[in-house]
């Protein structure tokens, strides 16, 4: 697995879902953060891809409400809220030994945070790499 220092960003986070039922905490540094573009993550979350930030197991803790398990595979484990449906983390136990892999978006302050990798890359979607080309609006356009 890859490996990026996340310097001076140590320390507590948090994050949580949509509606605000379920929060959790982080205590410490991430190991890594990376897009992923598999089929079972863009299946999941209904995007082309998903931000991921691992950190240690030991560093996450679940401090209100009770995410809902969903098993996306053998060894996959996601969870999410069951109100409102945000994507929250995953946990798989065989590919990411010690880590729980937090949806970055659902963090309080998301920019902290960036990707430094995309993963998965043979599932992307033929058409990703042509996002960047494509016009940009800061709202909705009328």
């Amino acid at each position: 697995m890859f490996s990026f220092g996340f310097q001076g960003d140590s320390g507590m986070t948090g994050g949580g879902c949509h509606c605000g039922a379920v929060r959790y905490e982080i205590e410490g540094e991430p190991r890594h953060a990376a897009v992923c573009h598999c089929e079972d993550c863009r299946k999941c979350a209904g995007a082309a891809g998903v931000a991921w930030m691992a950190v240690g197991v030991d560093e996450f803790a679940v401090v209100e409400g009770e995410p809902t398990l969903y098993r996306s595979s053998a060894d996959g484990r996601r969870y999410f809220c069951g109100a409102c449906g945000s994507g929250l983390y995953y946990v798989n136990e065989k590919m990411l030994p010690g880590l729980v892999d937090v949806q970055i978006a659902t963090l309080d302050d998301p920019e902290r945070y960036a990707p430094q990798a995309h993963i998965q890359t043979a599932d992307e979607l033929s058409w990703e790499s042509q996002l960047a080309d494509l016009p940009r609006f800061e709202r909705y356009p009328g």
